[in-house]
């Protein structure tokens, strides 16, 4: 409580306040100024209340910060609101509790992104049924859905295919399709076979280089702008960019021995990819690299041209 003395203005706790107005001996009227117990029941918890009774209690505070609202902060009163929350919490050390609700604040909620969710399942190599069931426990015990859908991390994956991206080449390429949906083909199909070749079957999804190029550098737009940035070059320029790649193709191992069951079967899984090594830009008659592949060997920066079961 603030002292209501003239000159004196401190704020004292309720419990010390008579005693601090004794202090004070030039007060005559001291009555009129210290709190009077007049029994009766004890005062209720403001959280204990109904709501009626929270307003009722509140409704001198809720007056001040409405008028404090429409002077400082455009009328926004849930804005105050939440940020003498967020400041209470942060004063008694809580703040994972304020974390969480400046992210609801935000509108990101608390849950994580479904790209991040990606980068977990594939990064922990569980299978969807797996991450399924990690999505469904988590949000059983929480209450909360932390993990997003499988259905979430699909539409994620999609923006990481080839063939999502739209692009022009200028000039246009010769001999190459405009075509970019990917289809179910013979994976070998275009590739001259000797005579003393095993025979396989293959079925196999493959992508249009080009497309997959155009994916490739459209995920690494921010490895190269800082590249830019790093080398003060402007976020913007005509080139010629000059891209150097490494491709690679890697068996994947025998497919029914990953599942465990049935009789091991001698079904291989393929995958072609490429792997941008550098990325370097002509600028006043010399190189600059804008970007270099740190691990050029690790299967997380090769992109894929054809995926093939054989």
């Amino acid at each position: 409580i603030r002292c209501p003395i003239k000159e004196c203005d401190e704020e004292i706790l309720h419990g010390k306040y008579g005693q601090h107005l004794s202090s004070h001996k030039e007060m005559k009227d001291r009555e009129l100024h210290s709190y009077i117990n007049k029994g009766g029941r004890p005062r209720q918890h403001l959280l204990s209340l109904t709501r009626r009774a929270q307003k009722h209690r509140l409704r001198e505070l809720k007056r001040q910060v409405k008028a404090f609202a429409e002077k400082e902060e455009g009328g926004d009163i849930k804005a105050v609101c939440m940020t003498l929350f967020l400041l209470a919490l942060r004063a008694k050390n809580e703040h994972k509790q304020a974390d969480e609700l400046e992210a609801i604040m935000q509108g990101r909620g608390s849950g994580l992104h479904p790209a991040v969710c990606l980068a977990i399942r594939v990064n922990t190599f569980l299978s969807c049924s797996q991450y399924h069931k990690m999505y469904r426990t988590v949000k059983a015990v929480t209450g909360r859905q932390i993990f997003q859908p499988l259905h979430a991390l699909r539409t994620a994956e999609k923006a990481l295919l080839p063939g999502y991206h739209p692009f022009e080449w200028k000039p246009p390429l010769k001999n190459v399709s405009i075509n970019t949906e990917v289809g179910i083909i013979d994976g070998l199909s275009g590739l001259p076979l000797s005579i003393d070749d095993y025979p396989v079957d293959t079925i196999a999804k493959r992508f249009r280089y080009d497309a997959a190029l155009v994916c490739a550098l459209k995920d690494m737009e921010e490895e190269i702008l800082e590249g830019m940035k790093a080398k003060n070059l402007d976020d913007y320029l005509n080139g010629p960019f000059t891209v150097v790649v490494k491709e690679s193709c890697d068996g994947m191992g025998d497919v029914s021995e990953k599942h465990g069951s049935g009789p091991a079967v001698p079904e291989k899984a393929v995958r072609f990819s490429f792997t941008v090594m550098s990325i370097s830009i002509a600028h006043e008659n010399e190189s600059k690299r804008i970007f270099e592949e740190v691990k050029p060997n690790s299967e997380l920066c090769c992109k894929p041209l054809c995926l093939m079961l054989a």
